[in-house]
């Protein structure tokens, strides 16, 4: 008898562990195939003609889902606020793969500077406000149209890889008073004087950085910063650069108890590639780095946004 309740035992935990492993969560896993895309939306109605293309996206959707009040995540591209658009490889990943999570994603293109943001940084400052300044525009359109697209207008997420980490970081944890004073800009700027939070639910920090540590006191907002340790276009402290990368960011949402994660691509530059070269697409290695990366953010973001909203 003794020995049948053994067997019975060990069988159990065996089926146990086998349900165990092969249970798929929402949010976390891939548990769509496939994913319907729109494109070239615009979240912006009246826009001047040289504009017009700075606020298309596209919409990324799993296909069969009848779930509404899902979660938004608003992707944005880098470049370095000079070149760059919703149609950059990594971009395209990202939003396909969270879609096929059960997200809802919008890849989204955002004013590029017409000076030299590369090679000046008070350029890259001026051209971060007015980014900011569109994704904050893109927050509010999916705001206000969240039962057409089927999303929680409280569960909104901003994301973005190099300077699209950039606009997430100081749309999230900076007011336009603030980003317009470090950039120069006088009070006459559209909403300059705005002083405002902006409230989003988190940010995924792909490899990008934040001007002012200070800022993040304005929000608890949860952060996940995603970087390689080699990177030296933004490093991953303030030690080498003009702005706080992703470590710095770490550190200092712990000493403010804000909800984070990092993770670190030990041996790795800017996205991720093993010497940075924007002229390449990059490579097969790379991207199976950047599909890590999207599921350590997925894990992070399942922990501290979808658990604590169910």
């Amino acid at each position: 008898m003794f020995k049948r309740l053994i067997l019975f035992f060990i069988t159990f935990s065996v089926i146990c562990h086998a349900e165990a492993q092969n249970t798929t969560h929402r949010y976390k896993d891939l548990i769509f195939s496939d994913v319907i895309i729109n494109k070239d939306l615009s979240y912006k109605a009246k826009v001047a003609k040289n504009d017009k293309n700075a606020y298309v996206f596209d919409l990324y959707q799993p296909k069969g889902d009848t779930v509404k009040n899902r979660p938004l995540i608003i992707w944005m591209h880098g470049g370095g606020f000079k070149f760059g658009s919703k149609d950059t490889k990594g971009i395209q990943l990202w939003s396909a793969t969270f879609a096929q999570r059960g997200y809802v994603c919008a890849a989204i293109n955002y004013r590029l500077s017409s000076k030299d943001p590369l090679f000046n940084f008070d350029e890259l400052l001026k051209a971060s406000y007015y980014a900011v300044q569109d994704a904050k525009a893109a927050v509010l359109y999916f705001k206000e149209r969240h039962k057409e697209y089927g999303i929680d207008p409280d569960r909104i997420i901003l994301a973005g890889n190099s300077a699209g980490g950039i606009v997430a970081l100081q749309t999230a944890y900076s007011t336009n008073v603030e980003l317009a004073a470090i950039a120069k800009l006088p009070d006459t700027v559209a909403g300059a004087k705005e002083k405002g939070l902006f409230k989003v639910s988190a940010v995924i920090n792909l490899w990008g950085g934040i001007f002012d540590l200070r800022w993040m006191k304005n929000a608890r907002v949860p952060v996940a910063n995603i970087l390689g340790s080699r990177d030296g276009v933004v490093p991953p402290t303030h030690k080498s650069a003009p702005l706080y990368g992703g470590v710095d960011i770490h550190s200092e949402a712990d000493a403010l108890h804000i909800p984070n994660k990092l993770k670190i691509f030990e041996g790795y530059s800017h996205e991720l590639e093993k010497h940075f070269d924007p002229f390449f697409a990059a490579g097969k290695g790379t991207q199976k780095r950047w599909l890590e990366a999207g599921q350590f953010a997925a894990d992070f973001l399942y922990d501290s946004i979808v658990k604590q909203s169910d």
